[in-house]
């Protein structure tokens, strides 16, 4: 027996020795190869597969800021009285949904088809993949394309929903969803992302900054100054708190955005068939989550020190505001560029929150600081990290789409309160635009929750 053991160890020993050479062989062949690989231009997938991952990018980008959506939702329901809240809620999932139809009718084709160079696309529905497609020449599905560009339209809506709250009427509210959802946002972001003539420029936002964040600020800014302020809000005694009904909420709303925004920064890539796109999509992904949380961090300490105590609104809103300063570039910055942008946004909330209080502007949920303000300085600060990008050119950009959008915004509420009518009357504002335009209204013995009336 002892002689048997001896003999199979042996010829184990000698069997692993094979092994080891045979597989040391494989393991050099391996690493020539991919040394080889890495002398490559780039790391290429097969057109087939390369297009298959860079459709899933567009689509796992779009449901992520799709979800984003939901985070608007807490938020504006968290930060808003509990006799609004109901009207929130309808506002946010109906601007959603006149969104997609907008930019499926005329948005997609007005930011993206026959711009080259110039102001504006062509007017007309938008085309799909046909059932079973297989034309590799665009390098994704066209459908998950605009269904990537269409949640980035929503976004826009959202803002505007927030910063008006509490005072302005559904029906007018949503037929202004329309007009800036199907042209104001469509050809603004025709003249970057459409190749339109700030592309031409040298003009650089890369997920929207301004495309997206202060287009929204600027139609919010619109909004507010025609709207007037919440009956009470200011008087000579100073600002009137409102508190919101629900923090729980509104830190929940806050999260969603946070993850939303992965998809937002990230699918802004637009290509995920390289290990080079891959890459750039995780750092991507790091920078955004640094510049949020640098976004939280300045804005808790700058509270405490002016305020002696922690404002948990300036808390939520640091964090967006820091995410609102990446997007324009959330690729090219080391991390301390991106630690540093993300807590200048955060600056910029708790100074701007209190400064639109002096000047009387009324923003229920801090839009305004958050995407127009920090927007503007993260399109600005973009040439920091982006040697091709020019300061000169991105303040043009910035002025461009201020004048543009504030003024088109300006224009249409003033042609609705003119006609229509905007404002809630002082006594439906006191009832609660729940009650009077949703028909339901909170539960008094909890303040929260609703019931028909």
């Amino acid at each position: 027996m002892k002689t048997t053991f001896k003999t199979a160890g042996l010829a184990s020993l000698a069997l692993l020795a094979a092994t080891g050479a045979v597989l040391a062989q494989d393991a050099t062949v391996a690493t020539e190869a991919v040394e080889a690989a890495a002398e490559a231009p780039q790391y290429a997938l097969a057109s087939e597969t390369a297009y298959i991952f860079n459709t899933l990018l567009f689509l796992l980008g779009g449901f992520l800021v799709m979800w984003m959506a939901a985070g608007f939702a807490m938020l504006e329901a968290g930060m808003v009285r509990a006799k609004n809240v109901s009207m929130q809620c309808l506002k946010n999932i109906t601007l959603y949904s006149i969104a997609g139809l907008m930019f499926w009718i005329t948005g997609y084709n007005l930011m993206y088809t026959g711009v080259d160079g110039g102001y504006i696309g062509s007017f007309g529905p938008y085309a799909f993949d046909p059932v079973g497609g297989n034309d590799l020449g665009t390098g994704y599905s066209v459908a998950s394309d605009w269904f990537f560009q269409m949640v980035f339209c929503a976004t826009t809506a959202s803002i505007v929903s927030g910063t008006l709250a509490e005072r302005i009427k559904l029906w007018p509210f949503l037929a202004f969803t329309v007009l800036l959802t199907g042209f104001i946002y469509p050809i603004a972001g025709s003249w970057q992302w459409g190749a339109g003539w700030l592309d031409g420029m040298g003009f650089s936002d890369f997920a929207g900054s301004t495309l997206v964040h202060s287009v929204g600020g600027w139609a919010a800014l619109a909004g507010a100054l025609v709207l007037g302020a919440r009956t009470g809000k200011y008087t000579a005694n100073g600002v009137h708190p409102m508190p919101g009904s629900s923090m729980p909420l509104a830190t929940l709303g806050t999260f969603i955005l946070w993850l939303g925004w992965f998809g937002f920064n990230g699918a802004s890539q637009l290509a995920m068939g390289t290990i080079a796109d891959v890459t750039d999509i995780s750092r991507i992904f790091a920078n955004t989550n640094m510049a949020a949380a640098a976004g939280v961090v300045v804005a808790v300490i700058l509270t405490q020190v002016l305020y002696k105590k922690v404002d948990v609104t300036m808390a939520l809103n640091g964090a967006l505001a820091g995410l609102v300063s990446i997007t324009a570039e959330p690729l090219a910055p080391s991390v301390w560029q991106a630690v540093f942008i993300g807590g200048v946004g955060g600056v910029i909330v708790v100074f701007t929150v209190p400064l639109l209080d002096k000047l009387k502007i009324d923003d229920v949920v801090g839009a305004i600081p958050v995407h127009l303000v920090a927007g503007i300085w993260g399109t600005l600060i973009v040439p920091l990290s982006n040697g091709d990008a020019s300061y000169s050119v991105q303040l043009i950009g910035i002025v461009a789409y201020g004048v543009f959008t504030f003024g088109a915004s300006l224009i249409i509420w003033l042609a609705l309160k003119g006609t229509i009518g905007i404002r809630a009357s002082a006594e439906e504002e006191a009832l609660g635009l729940d009650k009077i335009e949703v028909g339901v209204e909170a539960y008094p013995e909890f303040g929260q929750g609703s019931q028909r009336v």
